[in-house]
């Protein structure tokens, strides 16, 4: 009997590729057919390149250029239903607990699978508030691969043009992980490498704690550390706090935030926290240091998201600033601006 093999191909990881070639070797020397699919992304790195043959760099040609890809056709992104009856059928091998292969139990609420309407509808309006219910939360499932990338991205293209977007960014980030796998480990921009981070333990363990006297700094990390999850926009600004107002490794963030969430997705954080340090691909990096108080104020405006998760912030018992945000900045400034010269 022929054996055929189906994999869906890793698109990342550098340990999850070199896995699927040594499966594949397997298969060969056992007889067995190898095929392997793409399922975590629309396109993988070879399908979207510059007229050069070379990489993208930056998101906005690159988003051009995938909408151009998707667009070729003039059709719909295409799903497929699978037909199980040709697969071979056995009694199920032995196989290794989730906890033998590390996963702990969680208990709290996992997001539904099904897309809602209305928050697609209204992500454009709505998905900078955290206090709000205006993200879709699918991160978790696109990351496990329980709903499919396909048929989010044509509901996305039915529905909303800025949620596209932030699909299309995933795929970014993916797209330059396979590219520039030297990411995983190290500044996109090497010359950042170089950055003399503070990295104090002791600015870090306050931070993960949610004890940086900044309210929505705090609320995010503690919304982190309750549920594994925080939403996009706090994100960023735990993120930028973490690297410019406390000058410690982006590398130290990524790490904390691969132990919390449930989302996790190796390249999209990685992506993310290079974006905010200004080590990753953003033609703007360095000097975007983001105010906490503005960012409260613009987008958590009556302190509902703070005072969910930071409820003694106006009180006596809550800490002072740990850093004054003013000469934070300037310090940031000034590191950042060594390493240029």
């Amino acid at each position: 009997m022929r054996l055929w093999l189906f994999i869906p191909t890793a698109t990342t990881n550098q340990d999850a590729i070199a896995r699927d070639k040594s499966i594949e070797s397997l298969a060969h020397k056992a007889g067995a057919k190898f095929l392997s699919f793409k399922d975590h992304v629309i396109f993988e790195a070879p399908e979207v390149l510059k007229q050069d043959g070379t990489p993208f760099k930056v998101f906005t040609p690159f988003k051009r250029a995938w909408l151009s890809k998707l667009n070729e056709s003039g059709q719909e992104v295409e799903t497929v239903t699978p037909d199980f009856q040709n697969f071979v059928k056995a009694d199920p091998a032995a196989f290794p607990t989730l906890a033998e292969m590390g996963f702990e139990a969680f208990s709290g609420d996992i997001p539904s699978q099904k897309p809602s309407a209305a928050i697609i509808g209204n992500y454009d309006k709505t998905r900078d508030f955290p206090a709000q219910n205006g993200t879709t939360k699918l991160g978790i499932h696109l990351r496990f691969g329980t709903v499919s990338i396909r048929e989010m991205v044509a509901l996305a293209r039915k529905m909303n043009d800025t949620w596209l977007n932030e699909l299309i960014w995933r795929e970014f980030y993916s797209y330059i992980m396979q590219h520039f796998p030297h990411v995983t480990d190290r500044a996109f921009n090497k010359k950042y490498d170089k950055i003399p981070w503070l990295n104090s333990e002791s600015d870090f363990d306050k931070w993960c704690n949610g004890l940086t006297g900044y309210p929505i700094v705090d609320a995010g990390m503690r919304e982190l550390n309750a549920t594994g999850y925080m939403h996009n926009r706090v994100r960023m600004i735990t993120a930028s706090f973490l690297t410019k107002h406390l000058l410690i490794d982006w590398r130290w963030g990524e790490s904390y935030f691969a132990s919390k969430l449930l989302d996790y997705e190796l390249a999209s954080n990685n992506g993310g926290w290079q974006w905010a340090a200004g080590t990753g691909t953003d033609a703007q990096p360095w000097f975007r240091i983001f105010n906490p108080y503005a960012q409260a104020e613009k987008f958590d405006p009556n302190n509902e998201y703070i005072k969910k998760w930071v409820p003694e912030y106006d009180s006596p018992s809550y800490p002072k600033p740990m850093v004054d945000h003013k000469k934070a900045r300037e310090r940031a400034l000034a590191t950042f601006k060594s390493v240029l010269a």
